[in-house]
C-alpha cells in the first residue's frame, strides 16, 4: 500500500510538479492536498530561509492533520543582480512594492521583475530557482530537501506553461524558459522535482 504523503499547499501546479516527480517512485507514495488546507488559517512565514519556512509550514499544518505525514515547501527565485531578491518573499514581490495590484500576482511579480531588471547587461542576468521540501508528522520533521535549477531572465516572457516566473526563466541547456519546456523535461529538471526525488528517498529509508 502506498505512503499517503499531504502538501500543504492550494496551488495546483505544485501539486502537479509533485505528483509528477513521485510516479518514478512506482505507486510507493500517493500525494494529495491536504483536506480543507483552503479554510485553514495559512501557516505563518516568519523565517529568514527557506529552510526555515518550509519546515515551520510543515510543522504547522502537522497538527491538523494528526498521524498524517505532511509536505510543505518554500521556494522561490533568486537573481543575482538583484543580491538574491525576490527569494524568499518570490509570491509577495510585487505586493511588498504595492505594485500594480490590479494584476493578478503572478503578472504583477513578472511585470515588476522585468522593469527592474530592464538595464541588467546580458551577462549579469543569471538566476536560480530553489525550492526545500519538508516532511512532518505531529510536530516533528521527519526529512528536508533541496533542490535548485540554474538559468537566466529574460527581456521578455516565452511561453505558456508553468507558473510564478516561468515565462522569464531561461535555460540555454535547453534554448527555452521554464514556461516552454514540456513537462516531462520540465518535472526532470526544475528545482521541485529535484527536491521531492532526495525527500522521497529520504523517506524511503525510514
Amino acid at each position: 500500500m502506498p505512503t499517503q504523503l499531504l502538501v500543504a499547499t492550494t496551488n495546483a501546479g505544485k501539486l502537479r510538479d509533485f505528483r509528477v516527480a513521485a510516479a518514478a517512485y512506482a505507486g510507493a507514495f500517493c500525494i494529495d492536498f491536504l483536506p480543507d488546507i483552503d479554510t485553514i488559517p495559512a501557516a505563518p512565514e516568519e523565517g529568514a530561509t527557506f529552510a526555515a519556512n518550509a519546515c515551520g509550514k510543515a510543522i504547522y499544518y502537522s497538527y491538523i492533520a494528526p498521524g498524517c505525514i505532511i509536505l510543505a515547501d518554500d521556494s522561490g527565485l533568486e537573481v543575482d543582480a538583484l543580491q538574491g531578491a525576490p527569494g524568499i518573499r518570490s509570491a509577495r514581490y510585487a505586493a511588498d512594492a504595492g505594485f500594480r495590484p490590479d494584476l493578478p500576482a503572478d503578472a504583477a511579480n513578472n511585470l515588476l521583475l522585468l522593469e527592474t531588471m530592464r538595464d541588467a547587461p546580458a551577462d549579469f542576468r543569471a538566476a536560480r530557482y530553489r525550492c526545500v521540501l519538508a516532511a512532518a508528522m505531529d510536530g516533528s520533521i521527519l526529512a528536508s530537501a533541496e533542490g535548485k535549477v540554474e538559468g537566466e531572465i529574460l527581456r521578455e516572457p516565452r511561453g505558456v506553461g508553468g507558473f510564478g516566473y516561468d515565462p522569464l526563466f531561461y535555460l540555454p541547456t535547453f534554448h527555452q524558459t521554464m514556461a516552454e519546456l514540456d513537462l516531462e523535461t520540465k518535472h526532470t529538471i526544475s528545482h521541485r522535482g529535484h527536491a521531492l526525488r532526495a525527500l522521497l528517498a529520504l523517506l524511503g529509508n525510514l
